[in-house]
């Protein structure tokens, strides 16, 4: 069956959000763990997440992902700043437990100059210091645009973080359909090349979620601005190409795209119609 949801706020708690997808035609969502732009979290309501559990069960809301603040860079000049990293992704990690099972996606971090060389061991290091065994979350490095000093907008250097992590059974992939696109992944045109590629670098058997953005750039801009479905540089049979590959089609597909409640229920439906034919 297919796993499609949208970005939501998690202001008012974990069954509002479950309801509110639930009601627009979705089974899965994501949201942040915090204040997306800051650090600041609101204390865990056990009997919030004892409700949500229930009703997901009841509503066949099989996986949720939840993402990491912006504001996170593990590979950060400043110490200050890594140290901030580390210990709000520990932090989201035990508050995931309430909700266990799930998925926790963050991306990488900005290298500002230090190289990606040093990106890269100083991700795997935070995580290194982070990741427990008896955790029953996935956590997820995501592919980025490559805009920048971004570390991660080639599947290379994913795949040297996850090679430096320890418990590689804690980690998985996000697979960002605007962010492959602007990093120079040809999606639409070279799908299948794309993911034996994902699958000979990485291994397609950690990827364990994607976001399905249209792009507001061409192939290789480096700039990662999402668009609505249909109405980018991907287009809409590009999005649904990538749903139903056989590789893809079973995990859990996530929109952020720049919507409103309504434009994001406009979307599921458009998507679930096109993923059947």
């Amino acid at each position: 069956m297919l796993k499609i949801g949208c970005h939501l706020s998690a202001s008012k708690g974990y069954l509002h959000m479950a309801k509110e997808i639930t009601a627009i035609g979705g089974n899965t969502f994501q949201f942040f763990t915090r204040n997306p732009r800051g650090g600041s979290a609101k204390p865990l309501d056990e009997k919030d997440a004892a409700a949500f559990r229930k009703y997901a069960a009841e509503n066949g809301i099989e996986v949720i992902l939840a993402h990491a603040p912006y504001t996170l860079n593990g590979c950060s000049a400043d110490p200050a700043i890594r140290d901030f990293a580390r210990r709000t992704m520990a932090d989201d990690l035990e508050r995931m437990e309430a909700t266990p099972g799930n998925l926790y996606n963050f991306h990488p971090g900005s290298h500002v100059g230090q190289g990606v060389e040093a990106g890269i061991t100083m991700i795997a290091d935070m995580l290194n210091s982070i990741l427990k065994p008896e955790q029953t979350t996935i956590v997820l490095l995501e592919t980025m645009a490559g805009k920048g000093s971004e570390v991660g907008g080639r599947f290379e250097e994913l795949r040297e973080i996850l090679d430096r992590v320890s418990l590689k059974d804690k980690m998985g992939v996000c697979l960002d359909t605007c962010h492959v696109n602007d990093a120079g992944y040809d999606i639409v045109n070279q799908l299948d090349g794309v993911l034996t590629e994902f699958d000979r670098i990485i291994g397609l058997d950690r990827l364990k979620a994607v976001h399905i953005n249209d792009s507001k750039n061409p192939l290789g801009a480096h700039k990662d601005r999402h668009e609505k479905i249909g109405e980018g540089f991907i287009g809409t049979e590009g999005i649904l190409r990538v749903m139903r590959h056989a590789a893809l089609r079973e995990l859990p597909f996530y929109l952020e795209t720049p919507n409103e409640l309504d434009g994001y229920e406009r979307e599921i439906h458009l998507l679930k119609a096109g993923f059947d034919h």
